[in-house]
């Protein structure tokens, strides 16, 4: 049986990435995006590990380590944009067993997972045991907390508006977006002045974070109505 992890993250693109990697890897994967479902979700999936974020809705939970470990002792690692001390050392002392700062890459998430495994005694998913996932590897990750875009588990630089055009088509994939829808959400709501600029920008991100900008694969022209950001 593959081992599983249960991800507990408010951040669905966030929570959706992290779980495709792990699916890449071996894990069999569940994610909750609210917290209050975390206890029931627990015993019903029965996880040989547990990734949880210690925010929700902008507000740290360290209550939810005390409460998970009323209920389990497997292993548990927490990710968290809050980098002070004293928040972390909380977390530990209520029963996480380690502590990933945000932004992060994947494979430091993976090899910390590992780590918890082995000291935990649990088996390493074999290649027979691999879960092939239905959708491909994310390679565009918005963070949203950090401000930050990673393509490829690098970070990019992108000016305020390509980060809140791509922040908002990633999160409404496959929906298609006119040019003015896109400029009022970013501008709220006076876009109309600006005619063809968001062509610009959005050549502007193919150039980051497309492998062919010419024949884009995420940001896709949709002719005659405009564009739709696809995973």
């Amino acid at each position: 049986m593959p081992i599983k992890i249960f991800i507990i993250e408010d951040q669905k693109s966030l929570a959706d990435m992290i779980a495709l990697h792990l699916q890449e890897e071996g894990y069999l994967t569940e994610i909750i995006y609210d917290c209050k479902l975390a206890i029931p979700t627990l015993m019903r999936f029965k996880p040989d590990i547990i990734v949880t974020d210690l925010m929700f809705s902008g507000k740290v939970e360290c209550g939810l380590i005390g409460q998970i470990r009323q209920f389990t002792t497997v292993p548990m690692l927490v990710i968290s944009n809050n980098t002070l001390l004293n928040i972390r050392i909380k977390a530990l002392d209520d029963g996480a067993d380690d502590f990933l700062c945000q932004p992060f890459s994947l494979r430091e998430l993976n090899a910390r997972i590992k780590a918890l495994l082995r000291r935990s005694g649990s088996n390493m998913p074999t290649e027979s045991q691999t879960v092939t996932p239905k959708i491909k590897k994310v390679r565009v990750w918005v963070n949203d907390y950090r401000h930050s875009l990673l393509v490829d588990d690098q970070e990019i630089e992108v000016t305020q508006i390509e980060f809140s055009i791509i922040k908002e088509m990633s999160s409404n994939p496959g929906k298609v977006f006119t040019r003015s829808e896109l400029m009022d959400r970013i501008k709220g709501g006076d876009g109309a002045y600006l005619d063809r600029t968001i062509d610009v920008h959005i050549s502007s991100l193919r150039k980051k974070i497309e492998r062919d900008p010419k024949n884009p694969q995420h940001i896709r022209t949709v002719w005659g109505r405009g564009y739709k950001y696809e995973m």
